[in-house]
C-alpha cells in the first residue's frame, strides 16, 4: 500500500512565497503643503500622474465617456419606455373606457329599436289576423 498523500508534491505557502517584511520608513510622515488628494494617493494614481501621455489621458477620458454615456443611456431607455408604457396605458384606459361607453350607448339604441320594431310588427299582425 502506497502511504504517501495525494498532496505531498504541493508545496507549502510558506515555501513559495518567502516571509513578508513590509518596509520600515524610520522618517514620520512629512506634513508638506501638498494638496489633501495627492497625499493619499495610491502608487498607480501617482504613476499614472507623473508618467502617463496626454495621448493616454485622452483615451482614458474617451474611455470612461463612452462606459458612462452607454450607462446614462441604457437608464434613459430604460426610463423613457417606462414612461411611454405608463402613458400609454392611461391613454389607453380612457380610449377603451370612452368607446366601451360609446358601443354600449349604440347598442341600447339599437336594441331599443330592433325591439320597438319588432313589437310594432307583432301588434300590426295579431290586428290584421283578428279582422
Amino acid at each position: 500500500m502506497n502511504n504517501s498523500t495525494p498532496d505531498a508534491g504541493i508545496p507549502v505557502l510558506t515555501e513559495v512565497i518567502p516571509d513578508y517584511q513590509p518596509l520600515q520608513d524610520p522618517s514620520p510622515p512629512a506634513m508638506d503643503a501638498a494638496p489633501e488628494a495627492a497625499r493619499h494617493e495610491t502608487p498607480l494614481e501617482a504613476r499614472a500622474r507623473t508618467e502617463w501621455t496626454e495621448e493616454q489621458w485622452s483615451r482614458l477620458e474617451s474611455e470612461i465617456r463612452e462606459r458612462i454615456l452607454y450607462q446614462v443611456l441604457e437608464r434613459v431607455d430604460y426610463m423613457l419606455e417606462q414612461h411611454v408604457r405608463d402613458s400609454l396605458a392611461d391613454v389607453l384606459q380612457v380610449a377603451v373606457s370612452g368607446l366601451a361607453e360609446e358601443i354600449r350607448g349604440g347598442l341600447r339604441h339599437t336594441i331599443k329599436d330592433v325591439i320597438t320594431r319588432a313589437v310594432s310588427q307583432e301588434i300590426t299582425k295579431l290586428k290584421t289576423t283578428k279582422t
